[in-house]
């Protein structure tokens, strides 16, 4: 970006700090102890409602009361992937454990783990077990995840000898069913999400406030890394003003700052295009001057929306900048570059 110079004359008003005028550049005009008007109380460095990244730095407080897993779907679906597979490995050896356990206490009380009534004997006294070749546990708990996974039983069968057996099977294999296609969707769900396309989705660093077309302006820019394009897209602005005391959101109102787009309504995202938002009588930053920005307290969320050509589903970028991210009197150098093959160039 390249900063424009400002110079203002003394005022009383500045007395205090220091009575000469002072050129920065690159920049705005400020007394030279201008960093006592930025204490570190008014200094937040962690105190933002929305990362640079995208993510929330919202944390919700929730009563006994609420229902945690009424959404256990999505939660998985919205989860980190260790914590879902973590999920899905202690569902799936839960299942086996405990059916596993079902088909060992009805074998138990069959009288099958006798010693005279162990596979190599069976023949010997004639006695028919409830699960052929099941000596204990572990070859029950082998039998729950042969009934699980269809892997075909082998030398390990249910007999006819043991209802109760029967009606085991058929409900794990019912809930394996169930566990399966939960798993499926999860797994399709997150492996469909747009989030990893958001993260192709750039904003600039900073916001500049300058002169555009004779009218103040703040302005930023989003781009797009991929080849691929994003269609239908729409950028929009919310402003939140903060206590400068107790760092509180106040009233919990989130002001719309009217936001266009490279000067037009519906815009083909070609390259990294330039959000404007006039300030003008209307506009809620309309008496911030550039002191007022060295001491308040705002934020202001960006959002940018659109369709993903591809595969057609929507997708949605979020960032944020604070009073330390906007500069008054800069303006974003050009991006764009001319080769000998008449092929424009961007530098992201």
């Amino acid at each position: 970006m390249k900063g424009q110079c400002f110079q203002s004359k003394s005022s009383n008003d500045v007395e205090d700090f220091n009575t000469s005028t002072t050129l920065v550049q690159p920049g705005v005009y400020h007394p030279r102890y201008s960093r006592m008007m930025r204490s570190k109380i008014v200094r937040r460095k962690y105190l933002r409602a929305v990362f640079k990244s995208g993510e929330f730095n919202i944390y919700t407080k929730t009563t006994k009361n609420v229902k945690i897993f009424s959404n256990y779907f999505f939660l998985l679906v919205e989860t980190r992937w260790r914590w879902t597979l973590l999920n899905f490995f202690a569902a799936f050896t839960c299942n086996w454990l405990f059916f596993g356990f079902v088909y060992w206490f009805i074998s138990y009380n069959h009288d099958d783990f006798s010693e005279n009534h162990l596979p190599p004997y069976q023949n010997n006294f004639n006695f028919t077990p409830c699960i052929n070749n099941i000596y204990g546990f572990t070859s029950t708990f082998l039998f729950s995840v042969e009934v699980h996974t269809t892997v075909a039983y082998g030398r390990r069968s249910i007999t006819l000898e043991c209802p109760q057996t029967i009606i085991a099977m058929c409900i794990q294999c019912i809930l394996s069913s169930i566990f399966q296609a939960i798993m499926i969707g999860i797994l399709f769900a997150k492996l469909t999400r747009p989030r990893g396309r958001t993260k192709t989705i750039l904003f600039s660093k900073y916001a500049v406030i300058n002169m555009r077309n004779d009218k103040f302006c703040l302005i930023f820019r989003v781009g797009d890394m991929r080849k691929s394009r994003i269609l239908n897209i729409e950028t929009k602005a919310y402003l939140i003003r903060l206590n400068a005391g107790d760092s509180k959101v106040e009233n919990l109102e989130q002001t719309e700052l009217t936001v266009v787009v490279d000067e037009c309504e519906s815009t083909f995202f070609l390259w990294p295009s330039t959000a404007v938002h006039v300030i003008d009588e209307n506009s809620p930053l309309y008496r911030l001057s550039a002191a007022d920005l060295l001491c308040c307290k705002l934020e202001i969320l960006v959002v940018f929306e659109g369709i993903i050509e591809s595969t057609g589903q929507p997708v949605q970028a979020r960032s944020s900048f604070t009073e330390h991210d906007i500069l008054w009197g800069h303006r974003f150098v050009s991006m764009f570059s001319e080769k000998c093959d008449a092929a424009i160039t961007m530098c992201l």
